[in-house]
């Protein structure tokens, strides 16, 4: 149980620390609005890693091969929500800088926690990069090939947890970054960097 335990703190901190357009957009998201946003988007990460834990630990090889031919669809999928919330978010910034308003006039209203979950977990699911990750971890180790159901549970639990604990973390720093840059010229600047990123991590996603 222990090593079960282990296996999925290692599994689902290594898919999640590497910083990409998913984990930038989850800060630009929750320097906009609140923590509470935040909140829910990283929980809507977490859930995707620990599904694709789960499935990984069910399916096998099999899921992984079956989902090989759609990778390629799925990546250019991913690719495109995620450069149109770049866009979106970068013209939005543009549109308020120019217009001189308050920032709680101008701003619409933010997402709720609930619908910035079921957004990033959407987001995060269209990534089938994830699931093979889990799926050749589980066929390589040898204990999970005959693994009973509880240290399967215990590593997909692990593995949610891990995900969830740093996503949180930028979430965080998501909602520190928001009140430090307070000043229309400072959400701009954010805004625009984080767009910029977004992009070029989208379009390396399908290079």
């Amino acid at each position: 149980m222990t090593a079960a335990l282990v296996a999925g703190l290692v599994a689902g901190y290594g898919i999640a620390v590497p910083v990409g357009a998913v984990a930038t957009y989850l800060v630009s998201l929750t320097a906009r609005t609140s923590l509470r946003t935040g909140t829910g988007a990283a929980l809507g990460v977490a859930t995707a890693d620990g599904l694709y834990a789960l499935l990984a630990t069910l399916g096998g090889s099999a899921l992984a091969a079956a989902l090989r031919p759609v990778l390629g669809p799925l990546r250019w999928a991913s690719a495109v929500v995620l450069a149109a919330l770049a866009v979106r978010g970068a013209v939005a910034a543009l549109r308020q800088y120019r217009g001189h308003r308050l920032t709680a006039r101008s701003d619409p209203p933010p997402p709720s926690a609930v619908r910035a979950y079921l957004s990033l977990l959407g987001i995060t699911l269209l990534n089938p990069t994830t699931v093979i990750y889990f799926a050749a971890l589980v066929l390589g180790t040898r204990t999970s090939q005959a693994a009973a159901p509880l240290e399967q549970g215990a590593f997909v639990a692990a593995a949610f947890a891990a995900s969830a604990s740093w996503q949180l973390l930028l979430a965080g720093g998501g909602a520190l970054l928001g009140r430090a840059l307070t000043g229309r010229r400072g959400r701009l600047a954010t805004a625009l960097l984080s767009s910029g990123v977004i992009t070029a991590l989208a379009v390396r996603m399908v290079a």
